[in-house]
């Protein structure tokens, strides 16, 4: 079965964005600094995003994050998903409505308005499917945002973890935890590099 890995930047500080965030700011002022890992030259940086990427049969995200990355502002051919990594995995987004109308049209979008862990089945079913035609396992990536993300922590949705920690302090911002029920954390793998330190974590149900 395809696991479910929630794969986010983070703050020193606790914030996946900085301060106000919006549609044609996605990451709010100063978050720029949480992705500057996916950018950079450094090997292990390289190889993250690498294995991460590659191994992304579906990937689920909420629909402000949604919003974001098919605004005017957001990814096109050298800043979406993977850019230069990956092939085009299915896009699974939790919603109470489906938009009207998608810019990126070239993705496999599926849109779930009956909540998270019915996207989490709708997308495990779809890695599963890729992992099948491909011949080898792909996961489901969750990418967020973080209210998503921790929503699916609380709800046991959750196998492994993994963080990138980018060092900044950003003093405000969108916050990844926000209380909920406690969860045990089994550390597997840490990595520092200039730009992050990248922690895995499997997820006690």
């Amino acid at each position: 079965m395809s696991r479910i890995i929630a794969d986010i930047s983070v703050s020193l500080d606790g914030f996946v964005t900085g301060p106000d965030p919006g549609p044609r700011n996605g990451l709010g002022a100063g978050g720029e600094a949480l992705h500057t890992w996916a950018f950079s030259d450094d090997p292990d940086d390289r190889r993250i995003l690498r294995e991460a990427t590659a191994r992304s049969g579906a990937v689920i995200l909420g629909r402000r994050l949604f919003d974001v990355v098919d605004g005017p502002e957001g990814w096109d051919d050298s800043s979406g998903y993977g850019a230069g990594e990956v092939g085009k995995p299915a896009f699974v987004v939790v919603t109470s409505t489906p938009p009207r109308s998608v810019r990126l049209t070239d993705l496999d979008w599926t849109f779930v308005t009956t909540g998270l862990a019915d996207a989490v089945t709708t997308a495990r079913e779809r890695a599963e499917a890729a992992s099948s035609a491909d011949g080898k396992d792909l996961d489901v990536i969750l990418m967020g945002g973080g209210a998503t993300v921790g929503s699916a922590l609380e709800a046991g949705l959750v196998d492994v973890l993994s963080l990138h920690l980018a060092p900044v302090v950003l003093g405000a911002g969108t916050p990844l935890f926000t209380g909920g029920a406690p969860r045990t954390l089994v550390q597997r793998s840490v990595t520092s590099t200039s730009t992050a330190t990248h922690l895995t974590y499997d997820v006690s149900r």
